[in-house]
């Protein structure tokens, strides 16, 4: 068990992907400024009730591990960063604040991805490309998306940060037990988006 500073967001962070953070308030500045003394890790987890400014919110208890990647201090003591998730874990104790969240943590184990999850890559591969393909009818500014990781475990984490999902959408993606399960969700949630968007497109309201 470890105890870790927490940023509560308003948005999930994924294993490998990218989050740039404009940190203003003064409890996260001493948060920030104490990360960067030490391991530059923070724990980055989903506010379910609540505003990321003042305190006072309620989060959900499975997040992700950011590590500052670069980091910039502005003159009025405001931070720019840059960070990446790392691994997920689970909140086993809310701490005291103080001045900023931290929590008492366990990691959580990835299981290791199955054959099975290789062809459920495949399919959300499949689906990402065809949900791109209508978006692009409705915004042809939409670039090529990045190419995914081969490993289904870190492409289900990719799939998942750039398809653009609601907060509770992600965080449920975020959760899942394993892989099989992760991609399973991805592939309704990718079938069901590319629907709304065709719905979009035969009513004219491209």
């Amino acid at each position: 068990m470890a105890v870790v500073p927490m940023f509560p967001l308003g948005t999930v962070l994924f294993p490998y992907a990218l989050l740039p953070l404009h940190v203003f308030e003064p409890r996260y500045r001493l948060m920030t400024k104490r990360v960067l003394e030490s391991d530059y890790e923070f724990g980055v987890v989903l506010i379910e009730r609540g505003s990321e400014v003042g305190g006072g919110d309620i989060r959900f208890d499975v997040g992700t591990i950011a590590r500052v990647v670069q980091a910039a201090e502005l003159p009025d003591g405001r931070f720019s960063l840059a960070t990446v998730g790392l691994r997920r874990f689970q909140v086993t104790n809310w701490l005291d604040e103080d001045p900023y969240p931290q929590a008492e943590i366990e990691p959580i184990t990835e299981p290791e991805p199955t054959a099975a999850d290789a062809d459920a890559r495949v399919r959300v591969e499949r689906g990402l490309d065809a949900l791109i393909d209508l978006a692009r009818q409705l915004d042809p500014r939409i670039g090529e998306r990045p190419a995914l990781d081969a490993d289904p475990a870190r492409a289900a984490y990719e799939v998942a940060a750039y398809a653009g999902l609601g907060p509770l959408d992600a965080q449920r993606v975020l959760e899942a037990h394993d892989t099989s399960t992760r991609l399973a969700y991805l592939d309704a949630l990718l079938s069901e988006r590319a629907d709304e968007l065709r719905a979009r497109l035969s009513d004219g309201l491209g």
